[in-house]
């Protein structure tokens, strides 16, 4: 007995209704990259490990999948080595080549390869599935799609400003409350210097990161595990537990590290982006959040991370400042600034909001019903016309019985039944049908225009 198919454990399979909310979020989603001035650029599913390792930190390069090489990729492994099973040399013999863990390092890879091409600041969009070896969990896949939103070539403040706005822009149109929080990857090693932990600053941000998953206590042990000292940790504590609004903790950090130039400087930039976001009106709730550090090595200034405020969902958008991922591939001093939206986990908070139930999701909204051979060619002629008003609408394929066609467009909920049988025919006229009401129009087909403009949402 053959074995019930499945998927992988992380990925899912999105039925009909499902895409069509999904395409709802990535056109929503586009509509506000556009609308500031990006533009869409694709990339490979796959890339070279050269390109990917050493981008994301240890336990990044841990969550990648691995492509084996092609043909015989055992053949210039020994036995002696198989049998030592060194998991991780062994990988780097046999795999060349892994699938994409996120679209940045990508994109830093494709601004240095097409640099020719590029006008600058460069200012892309890339809406493409990323996957990852973790283990699969509430709102975390192995699989899932990234809407990722980036400026290169630019060192102004104005654009991470302005990502916050594209933030808010984007979760309003989407009707879910968020809040941002900011913190400056500066100012965390403007810390790490004031408690004496310099050369442990990827240990500490990774630590800290998980603040909100593990607890502060948890994360002290873990400090501990990787060598600090209690010193440095209880040194540490004031930072993680400020209190007060935006103005009071930078002033807090202010005395805190006046001795650190690098602190400063990360303390200069929140000013002025906090003073670019004071001066508009915004929907979201914005907070300094001194416990935020992403978890990626390449960030080097302003870390911006969304959640959602109704769902416990972790983050649904996050990214920030990069000031030389470009330079790991030989193009040095070339800065940029991205933010990325996970389009499941605003899908699933969409979701349990039951935000759906708000949303006209674009379908089918007419079925031409078939009466046989000789009426389909009039049929046809409505489906053209309906085509040319740029309805959504489709003929019924087989001349079954009208109940059949009509329990056809039920299941799919389409509003409105269009009919044109021998006597329509000889009047040049259609029957349409509203099937939220059962009412019956007779209407000549010259009109069917006017019906459009009246009842159709989607046409022009």
């Amino acid at each position: 007995m053959s074995s019930k198919p499945s998927i992988p454990k992380g990925t899912r399979d999105f039925s009909t209704s499902e895409m069509l909310k999904r395409e709802y979020i990535f056109e929503s989603i586009k509509h506000v990259f556009r609308l500031y001035g990006y533009q869409p650029i694709e990339t490979p599913a796959i890339e070279n490990l050269t390109t990917l390792l050493g981008k994301y930190g240890e336990e990044g390069d841990k969550l990648l999948f691995r492509i084996l090489n092609s043909g015989d990729y055992l053949s210039s492994v020994s036995d002696d080595e198989l049998g030592k099973r060194e998991y991780g040399k062994l990988s780097a013999r046999i795999c060349e080549k892994g699938l994409r863990y996120d679209l940045t390092v990508p994109f830093a890879r494709y601004v240095v390869q097409h640099r020719d091409e590029i006008v600058f600041p460069f200012k892309r969009y890339q809406i493409q599935p990323v996957w990852r070896a973790d283990r699969p969990q509430k709102g975390r896949y192995r699989e899932f799609f990234q809407c990722d939103v980036d400026v290169i070539g630019s060192d102004s403040l104005l654009n991470e400003y302005e990502l916050i706005r594209i933030i808010d822009d984007i979760f309003k149109k989407l009707g879910i409350s968020t809040v941002i929080k900011i913190n400056n990857r500066k100012v965390l090693a403007g810390i790490a210097a004031y408690i004496g932990e310099s050369d442990r600053i990827i240990d500490i941000t990774v630590a800290i990161d998980k603040i909100d998953k593990i607890g502060i206590t948890n994360v002290n042990s873990e400090l501990i595990s990787k060598g600090l000292s209690n010193e440095a940790i209880s040194n540490l504590q004031p930072f993680l537990q400020l209190t007060g609004n935006t103005s009071d903790k930078i002033a807090s950090l202010g005395k805190l590290l006046s001795l650190s130039e690098v602190g400063m400087k990360g303390i200069t930039e929140l000013q002025t982006l906090f003073a670019y976001i004071e001066s508009s009106v915004l929907s979201c709730d914005i907070e300094l959040d001194l416990t935020l550090a992403r978890g990626l090595n390449y960030y080097t200034g302003a870390i911006i991370e969304v959640k959602s405020k109704d769902v416990n969902i972790g983050s649904i958008c996050g990214g920030g400042r990069y000031d030389n991922l470009t330079g790991v591939f030989g193009m040095e001093g070339v800065s940029g600034v991205g933010i990325s939206f996970g389009a499941d986990r605003i899908y699933d908070v969409l979701n349990q909001l039951n935000l759906f139930n708000e949303i006209t999701v674009s379908s089918t909204e007419v079925l031409v019903v078939n009466f046989g051979e000789k009426e389909s060619l009039y049929a046809r002629k409505i489906l053209d016309s309906l085509h040319s008003f740029n309805v959504f609408s489709e003929l019924y394929p087989d001349a079954q019985k009208l109940k059949r066609q009509i329990s056809y467009a039920d299941s799919k909920k389409i509003p409105y039944i269009i009919m044109a049988g021998e006597d329509e025919i000889s009047k040049n006229t259609i029957t349409i049908k509203i099937m939220s009401s059962g009412e019956q129009k007779n209407i000549p087909l010259i009109d069917l225009s006017s019906f459009v403009s009246e009842y159709l949402s989607s046409s022009k």
